[in-house]
């Protein structure tokens, strides 16, 4: 299990490809990997968003990541995890978060994933505020569930 919280922007697949390649001994009883990778969007609630500051509690959020993932390798035979999640100032189309789960089957890995980023998004202490292209700023007080529609 790794989770990394980063000010720089990241590129998911290198991370993917690092953390892989220091990891090598589980390779075999891999069957499945399952990669959530999440971008930040230039829209939110009808309006239109020039920027992104996504604040956390240092500490705080890395337990409650670690209490996300150990509660997910608790329902499904997960073999491994990595959790990349930015803070800072984000710029639309950046990557913000990348949540991958190595399993032996499919099943769980796309299962654990999932679990993983819906608790991230409704357990973790991150905080966003939106600068809006009319110079506006506000908190997001909801995060949009998995499955709305634009």
């Amino acid at each position: 299990m790794a989770i990394k919280i980063c000010a720089e922007v990241f590129d998911p697949y290198l991370e993917i490809q690092a953390y892989q390649n220091e990891n090598p001994s589980k390779g075999g009883a891999v069957g499945a990997t399952s990669i959530f990778i999440g971008t930040m969007r230039d829209f939110n609630e009808g309006d239109a968003v020039k920027g992104m500051t996504l604040e956390y509690y240092p500490g705080m959020t890395e337990k409650q990541l670690e209490k996300i993932i150990t509660e997910a390798r608790q329902q499904w035979h997960v073999i491994d995890t990595l959790v990349v999640h930015r803070v800072g100032e984000i710029l639309p189309a950046q990557p913000i978060v990348l949540v991958a789960v190595w399993a032996s089957h499919r099943g769980d890995a796309f299962d654990a994933c999932r679990y993983i980023m819906d608790a991230l998004k409704s357990k973790a202490p991150f905080w966003k505020k939106e600068l809006l292209a009319t110079e506006d700023e506000r908190w997001v007080v909801e995060n949009t569930d998995g499955y709305k529609r634009c």
